[in-house]
Protein backbone atom coordinates (compact mmCIF):
# COMPACT_ATOMS: atom_id res chain seq x y z
CA UNK A 1 0.00 0.00 0.00
CA UNK A 2 2.67 2.31 0.46
CA UNK A 3 4.29 1.90 -2.34
CA UNK A 4 0.31 2.34 -4.59
CA UNK A 5 0.62 5.74 -2.60
CA UNK A 6 4.17 7.14 -3.50
CA UNK A 7 3.21 7.43 -7.42
CA UNK A 8 -0.10 8.85 -6.68
CA UNK A 9 1.70 11.96 -4.22
CA UNK A 10 4.23 11.85 -6.72
CA UNK A 11 1.90 13.21 -9.46
CA UNK A 12 0.20 15.23 -7.25
CA UNK A 13 3.61 16.71 -6.43
CA UNK A 14 4.03 17.49 -10.36
CA UNK A 15 0.83 18.58 -11.33
CA UNK A 16 0.32 20.22 -8.65
CA UNK A 17 2.77 23.45 -9.61
CA UNK A 18 1.90 23.13 -12.88
CA UNK A 19 -1.64 24.64 -12.03
CA UNK A 20 -0.49 27.21 -10.00
CA UNK A 21 1.98 28.46 -12.63
CA UNK A 22 -0.14 28.37 -15.73
CA UNK A 23 -2.11 31.71 -14.89
CA UNK A 24 1.50 33.10 -14.09
CA UNK A 25 2.81 32.01 -17.60
CA UNK A 26 -0.57 33.59 -19.28
CA UNK A 27 0.03 37.31 -17.76
CA UNK A 28 3.22 38.45 -19.84
CA UNK A 29 1.29 37.14 -22.97
CA UNK A 30 -1.17 39.86 -21.95
CA UNK A 31 0.86 42.68 -21.63
CA UNK A 32 2.84 42.54 -24.58
CA UNK A 33 0.44 43.79 -27.15
CA UNK A 34 -0.13 46.81 -24.21
CA UNK A 35 4.03 47.24 -24.20
CA UNK A 36 4.50 47.26 -28.06
CA UNK A 37 1.81 49.62 -28.62
CA UNK A 38 3.52 52.38 -26.37
CA UNK A 39 6.94 51.14 -28.24
CA UNK A 40 5.38 51.89 -31.20
CA UNK A 41 3.82 55.73 -29.55
CA UNK A 42 7.35 56.64 -28.37
CA UNK A 43 8.75 55.72 -31.39
CA UNK A 44 6.37 57.89 -33.35
CA UNK A 45 6.39 60.47 -30.98
CA UNK A 46 10.07 61.78 -31.13
CA UNK A 47 10.04 62.36 -34.91
CA UNK A 48 7.20 64.26 -34.79
CA UNK A 49 8.35 66.17 -31.93
CA UNK A 50 11.25 67.02 -33.53
CA UNK A 51 9.12 67.50 -36.93
CA UNK A 52 6.65 70.14 -35.10
CA UNK A 53 9.82 72.03 -33.21
CA UNK A 54 11.69 72.26 -36.73
CA UNK A 55 8.01 73.41 -38.46
CA UNK A 56 7.29 76.21 -35.97
CA UNK A 57 11.40 77.42 -36.01
CA UNK A 58 11.17 77.30 -39.87
CA UNK A 59 7.29 79.55 -39.91
CA UNK A 60 8.40 81.60 -37.47
CA UNK A 61 11.99 82.24 -38.71
CA UNK A 62 12.56 85.93 -40.05
CA UNK A 63 8.92 87.07 -38.43
CA UNK A 64 10.45 88.24 -34.72
CA UNK A 65 13.64 90.19 -34.28
CA UNK A 66 14.70 90.75 -30.67
CA UNK A 67 17.27 92.19 -28.36
CA UNK A 68 17.79 92.38 -24.78
CA UNK A 69 19.65 95.55 -24.65
CA UNK A 70 16.60 97.69 -23.94
CA UNK A 71 15.69 99.86 -21.36
CA UNK A 72 13.12 102.07 -20.74
CA UNK A 73 13.52 105.78 -20.51
CA UNK A 74 11.78 108.87 -19.28
CA UNK A 75 11.86 112.44 -19.76
CA UNK A 76 14.28 113.93 -17.32
CA UNK A 77 14.50 117.75 -16.91
CA UNK A 78 17.85 118.84 -14.74
CA UNK A 79 16.58 121.74 -12.88
CA UNK A 80 19.04 124.80 -12.25
CA UNK A 81 18.76 127.99 -10.51
CA UNK A 82 18.99 131.58 -12.93
CA UNK A 83 20.60 133.64 -10.03
CA UNK A 84 23.16 132.35 -7.88
CA UNK A 85 23.33 132.98 -4.11
CA UNK A 86 22.85 131.06 -0.21
CA UNK A 87 20.18 128.59 -0.25
CA UNK A 88 17.92 129.59 2.37
CA UNK A 89 14.94 126.86 2.43
CA UNK A 90 14.78 123.52 0.68
CA UNK A 91 11.02 122.41 0.04
CA UNK A 92 11.20 119.19 -1.33
CA UNK A 93 13.19 115.84 -0.66
CA UNK A 94 14.45 113.04 -2.48
CA UNK A 95 12.00 111.15 -4.76
CA UNK A 96 8.82 113.11 -3.62
CA UNK A 97 6.31 113.95 -6.16
CA UNK A 98 5.99 117.67 -7.18
CA UNK A 99 3.60 120.00 -9.52
CA UNK A 100 4.33 122.41 -12.12
CA UNK A 101 5.15 124.69 -10.06
CA UNK A 102 5.36 123.81 -7.06
CA UNK A 103 8.63 125.54 -5.06
CA UNK A 104 11.60 123.34 -4.74
CA UNK A 105 14.21 125.63 -2.90
CA UNK A 106 14.69 129.53 -2.21
CA UNK A 107 17.97 131.64 -2.80
CA UNK A 108 18.50 134.04 0.06
CA UNK A 109 16.31 137.23 -1.86
CA UNK A 110 17.95 140.41 0.32
CA UNK A 111 20.75 141.34 -2.19
CA UNK A 112 17.92 141.06 -5.21
CA UNK A 113 15.84 143.45 -3.05
CA UNK A 114 18.33 145.77 -2.88
CA UNK A 115 19.41 145.93 -6.57
CA UNK A 116 15.61 146.20 -7.24
CA UNK A 117 15.32 149.59 -4.91
CA UNK A 118 18.10 150.45 -6.98
CA UNK A 119 17.22 150.13 -10.04
CA UNK A 120 13.70 151.77 -9.02
CA UNK A 121 16.51 154.89 -8.08
CA UNK A 122 18.28 154.64 -11.15
CA UNK A 123 14.29 155.21 -12.59
CA UNK A 124 12.95 158.34 -10.82
CA UNK A 125 16.78 159.40 -11.47
CA UNK A 126 15.90 159.56 -15.31
CA UNK A 127 12.80 160.88 -14.95
CA UNK A 128 14.41 164.09 -13.54
CA UNK A 129 16.83 164.47 -16.07
CA UNK A 130 14.21 163.93 -18.63
CA UNK A 131 12.00 166.54 -17.00
CA UNK A 132 15.00 168.90 -16.60
CA UNK A 133 15.75 168.34 -20.34
CA UNK A 134 12.22 169.86 -21.05
CA UNK A 135 12.88 172.69 -19.03
CA UNK A 136 16.05 173.50 -20.56
CA UNK A 137 14.50 172.96 -23.93
CA UNK A 138 12.02 175.28 -22.96
CA UNK A 139 14.68 178.36 -21.60
CA UNK A 140 16.71 177.68 -25.19
CA UNK A 141 12.74 179.05 -26.73
CA UNK A 142 13.83 181.86 -24.36
CA UNK A 143 16.96 182.31 -25.35
CA UNK A 144 16.39 182.35 -29.25
CA UNK A 145 13.93 184.99 -28.74
CA UNK A 146 16.07 187.38 -26.77
CA UNK A 147 19.22 186.63 -29.88
CA UNK A 148 16.45 187.65 -32.26
CA UNK A 149 15.62 190.83 -30.48
CA UNK A 150 19.32 191.50 -29.84
CA UNK A 151 19.78 191.20 -33.65
CA UNK A 152 17.22 193.48 -34.47
CA UNK A 153 18.47 196.23 -31.86
CA UNK A 154 21.87 196.00 -33.41
CA UNK A 155 20.81 196.02 -36.99
CA UNK A 156 18.67 199.20 -36.75
CA UNK A 157 22.16 201.03 -34.81
CA UNK A 158 24.19 199.32 -37.76
CA UNK A 159 22.12 200.84 -40.03
CA UNK A 160 22.28 204.45 -38.22
CA UNK A 161 25.65 204.59 -38.28
CA UNK A 162 25.77 203.65 -41.66
CA UNK A 163 23.60 206.79 -42.59
CA UNK A 164 25.42 208.93 -40.48
CA UNK A 165 28.61 207.61 -41.84
CA UNK A 166 27.93 208.27 -45.34
CA UNK A 167 26.85 211.94 -44.27
CA UNK A 168 29.81 212.39 -42.45
CA UNK A 169 28.49 212.60 -38.73
CA UNK A 170 29.86 209.68 -37.19
CA UNK A 171 33.39 208.35 -36.15
CA UNK A 172 34.74 205.29 -37.83
CA UNK A 173 35.11 203.73 -34.71
CA UNK A 174 31.32 203.74 -33.94
CA UNK A 175 30.32 202.64 -37.48
CA UNK A 176 33.05 199.10 -36.70
CA UNK A 177 31.27 198.75 -33.16
CA UNK A 178 27.79 198.99 -34.39
CA UNK A 179 29.13 196.44 -36.93
CA UNK A 180 30.51 194.17 -34.65
CA UNK A 181 27.71 194.08 -32.32
CA UNK A 182 24.96 192.98 -35.51
CA UNK A 183 27.63 190.33 -36.13
CA UNK A 184 28.07 189.01 -32.20
CA UNK A 185 23.79 189.33 -32.19
CA UNK A 186 23.88 186.76 -34.76
CA UNK A 187 26.40 184.43 -33.81
CA UNK A 188 24.53 184.68 -30.20
CA UNK A 189 21.30 183.50 -32.12
CA UNK A 190 22.76 180.57 -33.59
CA UNK A 191 24.19 179.17 -30.59
CA UNK A 192 20.93 179.30 -29.14
CA UNK A 193 19.41 177.69 -31.57
CA UNK A 194 22.25 174.92 -31.72
CA UNK A 195 21.90 174.48 -27.94
CA UNK A 196 18.11 174.29 -28.60
CA UNK A 197 18.62 171.61 -31.20
CA UNK A 198 20.75 169.65 -28.43
CA UNK A 199 18.02 169.71 -25.77
CA UNK A 200 15.36 168.54 -27.98
CA UNK A 201 17.55 165.58 -29.21
CA UNK A 202 17.78 164.85 -25.60
CA UNK A 203 14.55 164.44 -25.93
CA UNK A 204 13.54 162.45 -28.02
CA UNK A 205 12.40 158.64 -28.57
CA UNK A 206 14.31 157.04 -30.94
CA UNK A 207 12.22 154.40 -33.46
CA UNK A 208 13.21 151.69 -30.90
CA UNK A 209 11.49 152.29 -27.79
CA UNK A 210 9.02 154.94 -29.45
CA UNK A 211 7.25 156.78 -27.04
CA UNK A 212 9.38 156.69 -24.14
CA UNK A 213 12.42 158.60 -23.56
CA UNK A 214 15.96 156.64 -24.03
CA UNK A 215 16.81 157.05 -20.51
CA UNK A 216 13.92 156.31 -18.95
CA UNK A 217 13.37 153.03 -21.18
CA UNK A 218 16.89 152.33 -20.20
CA UNK A 219 16.09 152.62 -16.36
CA UNK A 220 12.70 150.50 -16.60
CA UNK A 221 14.64 147.70 -18.83
CA UNK A 222 16.97 147.96 -15.17
CA UNK A 223 14.27 147.56 -13.03
CA UNK A 224 12.60 145.04 -14.87
CA UNK A 225 15.48 142.37 -14.66
CA UNK A 226 15.97 143.24 -10.81
CA UNK A 227 12.46 142.37 -10.20
CA UNK A 228 13.18 139.38 -12.67
CA UNK A 229 15.73 138.50 -10.60
CA UNK A 230 14.12 138.52 -7.61
CA UNK A 231 11.59 136.68 -8.78
CA UNK A 232 13.64 133.95 -9.63
CA UNK A 233 15.20 133.23 -6.50
CA UNK A 234 12.30 130.74 -5.60
CA UNK A 235 12.98 127.98 -8.01
CA UNK A 236 9.63 126.62 -8.68
CA UNK A 237 9.24 123.27 -10.45
CA UNK A 238 8.64 123.24 -14.77
CA UNK A 239 6.94 120.02 -15.03
CA UNK A 240 5.11 117.12 -13.04
CA UNK A 241 7.29 114.33 -11.86
CA UNK A 242 9.77 112.65 -9.39
CA UNK A 243 12.28 114.36 -7.59
CA UNK A 244 15.80 112.85 -7.88
CA UNK A 245 19.22 114.17 -6.55
CA UNK A 246 18.36 116.28 -4.42
CA UNK A 247 20.47 115.41 -1.83
CA UNK A 248 23.14 118.06 -3.23
CA UNK A 249 20.29 120.93 -1.63
CA UNK A 250 21.52 121.81 1.64
CA UNK A 251 20.31 124.75 3.29
CA UNK A 252 23.13 127.13 3.66
CA UNK A 253 25.26 126.37 0.68
CA UNK A 254 25.87 128.47 -2.25
CA UNK A 255 24.51 127.52 -5.64
CA UNK A 256 26.00 129.18 -9.13
CA UNK A 257 23.61 129.43 -11.68
CA UNK A 258 23.02 127.77 -14.73
CA UNK A 259 24.87 124.38 -12.97
CA UNK A 260 22.17 121.38 -12.21
CA UNK A 261 20.56 121.64 -8.88
CA UNK A 262 18.94 118.34 -8.70
CA UNK A 263 16.62 116.80 -11.45
CA UNK A 264 13.01 115.54 -12.10
CA UNK A 265 11.82 112.64 -13.84
CA UNK A 266 8.33 113.14 -15.67
CA UNK A 267 6.36 110.44 -15.62
CA UNK A 268 3.77 110.86 -17.73
CA UNK A 269 5.26 109.84 -21.22
CA UNK A 270 7.39 106.57 -20.98
CA UNK A 271 9.11 104.66 -23.46
CA UNK A 272 11.66 101.95 -24.55
CA UNK A 273 15.11 102.08 -26.39
CA UNK A 274 16.01 99.08 -27.59
CA UNK A 275 19.83 99.18 -29.30
CA UNK A 276 18.99 96.83 -32.21
CA UNK A 277 21.91 95.57 -34.52
CA UNK A 278 22.41 96.94 -37.81
CA UNK A 279 21.69 93.43 -39.19
CA UNK A 280 18.50 93.03 -37.68
CA UNK A 281 16.28 96.45 -39.09
CA UNK A 282 16.30 95.01 -43.01
CA UNK A 283 12.56 94.38 -42.16
CA UNK A 284 12.16 96.68 -39.23
CA UNK A 285 9.31 99.91 -40.24
CA UNK A 286 7.81 102.38 -37.72
CA UNK A 287 4.23 101.25 -36.83
CA UNK A 288 4.86 97.18 -36.27
CA UNK A 289 3.98 95.85 -32.98
CA UNK A 290 5.60 94.82 -30.56
CA UNK A 291 6.24 92.83 -26.99
CA UNK A 292 7.86 94.62 -24.09
CA UNK A 293 9.14 92.58 -21.43
CA UNK A 294 10.68 94.07 -18.10
CA UNK A 295 13.26 92.28 -16.44
CA UNK A 296 12.51 93.91 -12.67
CA UNK A 297 9.48 91.43 -13.44
CA UNK A 298 9.06 88.44 -14.31
CA UNK A 299 6.00 87.65 -16.02
CA UNK A 300 4.90 91.26 -17.17
CA UNK A 301 4.68 91.93 -21.19
CA UNK A 302 3.57 94.58 -22.13
CA UNK A 303 2.41 95.73 -25.47
CA UNK A 304 3.97 98.26 -27.69
CA UNK A 305 5.07 99.63 -31.27
CA UNK A 306 8.04 100.65 -33.29
CA UNK A 307 7.76 104.55 -32.58
CA UNK A 308 11.12 106.27 -34.29
CA UNK A 309 14.39 104.85 -35.44
CA UNK A 310 17.71 106.82 -34.28
CA UNK A 311 19.12 109.39 -36.25
CA UNK A 312 22.71 107.79 -35.93
CA UNK A 313 24.33 104.85 -33.83
CA UNK A 314 24.85 104.39 -30.22
CA UNK A 315 28.66 104.81 -31.06
CA UNK A 316 28.42 107.92 -33.37
CA UNK A 317 27.15 110.20 -30.21
CA UNK A 318 29.79 108.89 -28.19
CA UNK A 319 31.97 110.86 -26.43
CA UNK A 320 35.26 109.24 -27.97
CA UNK A 321 33.77 108.11 -31.22
CA UNK A 322 35.31 105.82 -33.55
CA UNK A 323 38.01 106.44 -36.10
CA UNK A 324 38.71 104.34 -38.82
CA UNK A 325 40.25 106.23 -41.80
CA UNK A 326 43.71 104.73 -40.91
CA UNK A 327 43.01 100.98 -41.97
CA UNK A 328 43.89 99.36 -38.54
CA UNK A 329 40.47 98.39 -37.37
CA UNK A 330 38.17 96.04 -37.26
CA UNK A 331 34.47 95.86 -38.56
CA UNK A 332 31.86 95.79 -35.64
CA UNK A 333 28.49 95.22 -35.40
CA UNK A 334 26.61 98.54 -34.76
CA UNK A 335 23.72 99.44 -32.54
CA UNK A 336 21.00 101.68 -33.97
CA UNK A 337 18.88 103.04 -31.21
CA UNK A 338 14.89 102.22 -31.93
CA UNK A 339 12.50 103.74 -29.45
CA UNK A 340 9.39 101.86 -28.81
CA UNK A 341 6.09 103.29 -27.60
CA UNK A 342 4.23 101.49 -24.57
CA UNK A 343 0.48 100.69 -25.75
CA UNK A 344 -0.98 99.96 -22.22
CA UNK A 345 -0.84 100.97 -18.87
CA UNK A 346 1.71 98.88 -16.66
CA UNK A 347 0.12 97.44 -13.48
CA UNK A 348 3.71 97.87 -11.90
CA UNK A 349 5.59 100.86 -11.61
CA UNK A 350 7.99 102.04 -14.45
CA UNK A 351 11.05 103.17 -13.47
CA UNK A 352 13.61 104.72 -16.01
CA UNK A 353 16.56 102.92 -16.54
CA UNK A 354 15.03 99.00 -16.04
CA UNK A 355 16.68 96.37 -18.64
CA UNK A 356 13.95 95.13 -20.74
CA UNK A 357 13.51 92.52 -23.35
CA UNK A 358 11.60 93.37 -26.78
CA UNK A 359 10.28 91.65 -29.76
CA UNK A 360 9.13 92.97 -33.02
CA UNK A 361 6.57 91.30 -35.18
CA UNK A 362 8.22 92.34 -38.65
CA UNK A 363 5.00 90.77 -40.31
CA UNK A 364 2.57 92.70 -38.30
CA UNK A 365 1.07 96.07 -38.56
CA UNK A 366 0.04 98.28 -35.46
Amino acid sequence: MADADRPIIAEREITAPADVQAPAAAEPAAEKPKRGWLRIVALLSVPLIIIGVGAYFWLTSGRFVSTDNAYVQQDKVSVSADVGGRIVEVSVRENQHVNKGDLLFRIDPEPYRIAVEQARAALASAQVNVQTLRTEYQGKGADIEGARIAIQQAQEDFDRQSALMARGFTTRANYLNSQHALQQAKVQLQNAQAEAALAKAKLQTGAAVPGENPQIAAARAQLDQALLNLKRTEVRAPAPGTVSQADRLQVGNQIVSGLPALSIVVGDRTWVEANFKETQLNKVRVGQPAEIEIDAYSGLKLKGHVWSFGAGTGSEFSVLPAQNANGNWVKVTQRVPVRIAIDEASPRPLIAGLSADVTVDVRGQH
